[in-house]
């Protein structure tokens, strides 16, 4: 059993086997809603030029972009210019785990849910984490 004092030693990520910091480490929660930000934003950017700024289609379009380049690439363009990644072991999820995760993170509250382990109950479900690069 781990005493009080082992766990004034631990950080978001040791769980996981994670380091405490430098890539590879979780990532931080600010560049994570920063990169949400960003992604909103150009989802906004694409539907105010061609679909004159619908809700649905501003929607459609933030979700594709995190389902393809997420489950692709495991990043979306706000992630790479914030410098983290979404992976699932050592590569990208893959396009359906992406779906789910975009799924349960349009839902917010499985965003909001955070574990021991300093990951979002929508990353645990989809068994990603998202790290710094």
């Amino acid at each position: 059993m781990a005493s009080a004092d082992d766990d004034s030693h631990r950080w978001p990520g040791d769980e996981l086997g994670l380091p405490a910091s430098g890539p590879g480490s979780l990532a931080p929660w600010g560049r994570r809603v920063l990169a949400v930000f960003i992604d909103w934003g150009i989802a906004s950017l694409i539907s105010v030029t061609w679909f004159a700024y619908d809700v649905w289609a501003t929607l459609g379009i933030f979700v594709l972009l995190h389902v393809a380049l997420t489950g692709l690439l495991g990043v979306t363009i706000g992630k790479r210019l914030v410098r983290i990644q979404v992976v699932r072991g050592h590569s990208a999820p893959g396009p359906h785990r992406a779906l789910l995760r975009t799924a349960l993170m349009l839902l917010v509250v499985p965003v909001l849910v955070i574990s021991a382990d300093g990951r979002g109950a929508h990353d645990r479900i989809a068994g990603t984490v998202q790290l710094r690069m």
